[in-house]
């Protein structure tokens, strides 16, 4: 695995080549010290689940540091809306969490702090390479890498058991179940396509092998239009079109409702979500189990949906206070077991040491007892290496999720939104002055 995402920091090394501003745009707040040295207070905002319990072990067990947490919307929901406007305006708090998606676009937009000096090569060697690497751009750290986030298969093993549905493991059995679903309970799907997030749709596209961005030299390369991604929105329209999905938006209380009422058997989402399901449909104790995505093939393969890096803001004067929690969070068995023993989170650790602690502390009986954590390591040893993502996710995604919601049979496309996400991101780099190719 770690030969294998070895190709993954020549990618991104060529993402720094291609954007010289991340190497010059970083912020450096004037930090009041190499190391916290008395009582401070620093601020985090954040959407992950469990994050508030671990805020408060935090504070519970340190009086040099004191963090005030405060719940934003996931980033594609708002959250760094709120963050870029906050950073614009100068009163961006002091450490954030960004996915490794939109890391790039918020390093070369220069609204954080490189944080080399205090996140050492010793905190570095206790997380896997691949975070580190996706959290690594213009040879400098400028996040602490929190979990990875390999793709699952969430079911109703009930349902399925009781519709005579086999669980799929290749994208032509998981047609033929939506069929046998449907057959079954004319207003059961087996799973449903979001509108309003395109980051899961991306994930299908790398698992197929897609590559949006490639950096060479100074020049970037977008590709959206490659066999992979025509294959997987080929795929996902027929579903649409044959009615064999629902069409509602990620996390909403229709789709929560969905899930209660039995009309959703199935979701396909990461590791994480399995603290999800737990969290929105707790008196399901026992009804889901956990399989991996299907792939092509039927050989294991994932893209990577989501992912939580902590990043520091460009006009904090914490920094060092912000990165001790930062790496509490993510390296200290403590900070694990606070976030997982929330019941909500099912946090998949880039700290591969730590991983025991989180399945330790995840109950899972809500799967009737099984070993999600054991899938979850072989789907995060399958995660495509050939993906990286470019400096412009939010403007990518925006145009996307726009198209994605007009989405109609017979009207506009999954192919349509793509190809406005692919003129949208080459508009935009060339506004910022890049080379682009595609």
């Amino acid at each position: 695995m770690t030969r294998t995402w070895s190709r993954t920091s020549r990618v991104i090394a060529g993402t720094a080549t291609a954007l010289a501003v991340l190497t010059a745009c970083g912020g450096g707040g004037d930090d009041t010290a190499s190391k916290p040295n008395g009582p401070v207070t620093i601020t985090f905002w954040g959407w992950a689940k469990g994050s508030k319990d671990v805020v408060d072990a935090f504070n519970a067990s340190h009086t040099d540091i004191q963090v005030k947490f405060e719940e934003i919307p996931s980033g594609t929901a708002g959250g760094y809306a709120k963050i870029s406007n906050a950073v614009k305006a100068g009163n961006a708090p002091d450490l954030v969490s960004i996915e490794y998606s939109s890391l790039p676009e918020f390093v070369s937009s220069g609204a954080l702090q490189d944080i080399g000096d205090q996140f050492t090569e010793a905190d570095r060697g206790k997380l896997l390479p691949q975070s580190v690497e996706l959290t690594t751009l213009g040879g400098k750290s400028w996040a602490v890498p929190f979990d990875a986030a390999p793709q699952a298969f969430f079911y109703r093993k009930d349902l399925f058991a009781k519709y005579k549905v086999a669980v799929p493991t290749t994208w032509d059995a998981f047609k033929k179940a939506a069929e046998q679903v449907k057959k079954a309970d004319a207003k059961a799907r087996i799973a449903t396509f979001f509108p309003d997030d395109p980051t899961t749709f991306e994930a299908m596209a790398w698992q197929a092998g897609a590559q949006w961005f490639k950096a060479e030299n100074d020049t970037w390369k977008i590709d959206t239009t490659d066999p992979a991604t025509s294959k997987v929105a080929s795929y996902w329209q027929g579903l649409l079109d044959a009615d064999l999905v629902h069409k509602d938006a990620s996390f909403s209380p229709e789709w929560v409702g969905s899930l209660k009422n039995g009309t959703t058997v199935g979701y396909l989402g990461a590791s994480w979500g399995a603290g999800v399901l737990k969290g929105n449909v707790p008196e399901m104790s026992g009804k889901w189990a956990v399989a991996p995505v299907p792939t092509w093939d039927g050989k294991p393969a994932s893209g990577m949906l989501g992912g939580t890096s902590f990043a520091v803001t460009k006009d904090s004067r914490q920094k060092a206070a912000a990165v001790t929690f930062a790496k509490w969070m993510s390296t200290t068995e403590a900070g694990i077991k606070a976030r997982i023993a929330s019941g909500t989170s099912s946090a998949f650790p880039a700290a591969a040491g730590l991983r025991p602690v989180a399945k330790k502390a995840f109950d899972a009986s809500f799967y009737g007892g099984q070993d999600i954590y054991a899938l979850f390591e072989a789907a995060g040893a399958s995660i495509n290496p050939n993906w990286s993502w470019g400096p412009t996710t939010g403007t990518t995604n925006t145009a996307i999720k726009d198209r994605f919601g007009k989405i109609a049979k017979g009207g506009p496309s999954i192919a349509d939104a793509v190809k406005a996400g692919h003129d949208a991101t080459v508009a935009e780099l060339t506004k910022r002055g890049l080379k682009v190719e595609g």
